[in-house]
């Protein structure tokens, strides 16, 4: 488990294809504190098990499932990932419950700046939009933002200029793909609705 507060931007090292699948190396530094083997990071965020650790690196492993759900398929050696260590059981939460477990991929279709903070618009399916709603949360990429308005095939939010520092959104140019990760208590909702008598919903 994880808040979508994200603790820093690591450094795409090497990647590797191994049984179908990609080994993927990150430079980092905040995150190795406490990091062990065995243990969980959230890459852009997917959470992922480390495999293996240097003083300035981890390793994760990238299954084909990841691969195709993800936009970790995506990445470059030199390209920047949001990332976070799983939730403390004393830490606080200054975002939202996020569970690492990526939903789908969204596409940034336009930045607007306002002041100092950054409108963003990001295109998704209408799978993914069906849980999004104004004033809801939202993981992109693993950061924990409030969506402010949904449209017919996307939704935005703005980003302040704290945020901006702190996560890769702002690198990215329009067309990137971002990860999404819808609130998880909308789908327990579709599902505990779904599964109501006909006669109980319709009262």
């Amino acid at each position: 488990m994880f808040t979508g507060i994200i603790e820093e931007i690591g450094t795409v090292e090497s990647l590797a294809e191994i049984d179908g699948g990609w080994s993927l190396t990150i430079q980092a530094t905040t995150v190795l504190q406490g990091t062990e083997q065995g243990h969980s990071i959230a890459v852009n965020g997917a959470c992922l098990t480390v495999t293996a650790l240097t003083n300035s690196t981890f390793t994760v492993g990238l299954s084909p499932e990841t691969l195709r759900r993800t936009n970790l398929g995506d990445l470059r050696v030199g390209d920047g990932v949001n990332l976070e260590r799983s939730l403390a059981v004393n830490g606080r939460i200054g975002g939202h419950f996020v569970q690492g477990h990526v939903d789908g991929t969204g596409v940034i279709t336009a930045f607007h700046p306002e002041g100092d903070s950054l409108w963003v618009t990001v295109a998704t399916t209408p799978d993914l939009l069906r849980y999004i709603v104004p004033k809801g949360y939202i993981a992109v990429d693993g950061t924990s933002l409030t969506v402010v308005e949904v449209l017919p095939d996307a939704f935005t939010f703005m980003l302040i200029a704290y945020t901006q520092q702190h996560i890769t959104l702002p690198r990215k140019p329009v067309g990137s793909r971002v990860n999404l990760e819808v609130d998880v208590l909308a789908k327990y909702v579709e599902k505990f609705i779904g599964e109501m008598p006909y006669a109980v919903r319709q009262r």
